[in-house]
């Protein structure tokens, strides 16, 4: 297979040319004008920021984008899926709110936030998975599956559970709605926390199984009907019910990389990686911890898995900042990721991404000025 274009600027920015600009010049140069957007809907997927985090990416990276899809008469709109743990982006109402808190908004991005999933988390299109070998299908939130384009925009870091955060995994795990996120995550199925339950009934007639029941003003789930779809989880106001993450770092990695799949085939796609603040850990923490690295640059591809592989080895061939997480750890390891979480298998995300043909692992790297 020929090898997959990545095209990659740095963060430098002499007299008179912004960051900004730069962005605008890479995704021209990497071919976004070769997309057909005129009034059709495109999603921009990137992830608003967990409160209380400020290692995510500035609005003012998604107005660029934003700005550039409506030059092309296209229809922008910023979105993300619901979280299924408990936080500050669980339902759309908090979710919308966190955004806006961190600044995302029509006036500073120059198009609305839609919270592809609903209200609850439950509003999902069942996805087939071509050539998918953990998922047959995938439940991606509506409104990312209703537009005609997709484009990721992605805050590239470190994770704890699948190794790096990138555009594998703001695509296949941001996509995915709470229940989609549950069968990634977890092997199990979910519980109810008794102390927390107050008995409103509102998971009993969610759920298509009759697996709940509530005596004495606590519901209970019965794992023998449950059949883990998650909407319980979804639809409890109080977040009574929850679910143990117990899924294997390489399970997770597959799976999720099933779910990007289903996300884009069949439609044009487009993808953007801004490699500063790399954090050890999520955006989803409502902490950050310091950069690992100094900051890279900027990375656009047509192919998310090439994109990816791209940042990896630039974040690998940086040197470690002293006094970071990546810093402190006595034994470096092949590569910064693993030093920094040794349990995870980010090699297994490109290798199956690269496999059930998400994208390419080789490719060549333009470099902008």
């Amino acid at each position: 297979m020929e090898s997959s274009k990545v095209f990659f600027t740095d963060m430098r920015c002499r007299s008179g040319v912004s960051l900004l600009e730069k962005l605008e010049k890479l995704m021209l140069k990497a071919g976004i004008e070769q997309i057909d957007m005129e009034k059709n809907f495109v999603a921009i997927k990137l992830h608003f920021g967990e409160p209380g985090n400020l290692s995510f990416l500035r609005p003012n990276f998604a107005k660029v984008v934003a700005d550039r899809v409506k030059k092309q008469g296209g229809i922008p709109f910023l979105t993300d899926c619901n979280t299924l743990y408990v936080g500050r982006r669980k339902n759309a109402v908090e979710h919308m709110e966190a955004a806006q808190e961190n600044g995302f908004s029509p006036l500073t991005t120059g198009c609305q936030v839609i919270i592809a999933d609903g209200l609850k988390g439950t509003d999902e299109v069942s996805v087939p998975v071509a050539g998918g070998e953990y998922c047959q299908t995938a439940l991606i939130g509506r409104a990312i599956m209703d537009a005609d384009i997709f484009i990721s925009l992605t805050h590239f870091k470190g994770h704890e559970l699948t190794g790096f955060g990138g555009a594998i995994k703001n695509i296949g795990m941001g996509c995915g709605s709470r229940a989609g996120k549950m069968a990634m995550h977890c092997d199990g199925k979910p519980s109810v926390n008794q102390e927390v339950c107050r008995g409103c009934r509102v998971c009993t007639t969610y759920c298509a199984q009759n697996a709940i029941r509530v005596e004495d003003k606590k519901a209970s789930i019965n794992h023998d009907l449950c059949v883990g779809c998650g909407r319980c989880i979804g639809v409890c106001n109080v977040d009574a019910i929850g679910v143990a993450f117990e899924t294997a770092p390489h399970l997770l990695n597959a799976r999720m990389v099933e779910y990007a799949k289903a996300v884009v085939d069949g439609r044009p796609h487009f993808h953007i990686a801004i490699v500063n603040q790399v954090s050890p850990c999520c955006d989803c923490h409502a902490e950050n911890d310091a950069a690992v690295v100094p900051d890279i640059g900027m990375f656009a591809s047509f192919d998310p898995v090439a994109l990816d592989l791209a940042c990896i080895e630039a974040v690998n061939a940086a040197p470690a900042i002293s006094s970071s997480a990546l810093g402190e750890v006595a034994e470096q390891r092949c590569d910064h990721f693993s030093s920094i979480h040794p349990v995870t298998d980010w090699h297994s995300q490109i290798a199956h991404a690269a496999k059930i043909g998400l994208g390419n692992a080789a490719y060549t790297l333009e470099i902008i000025k």
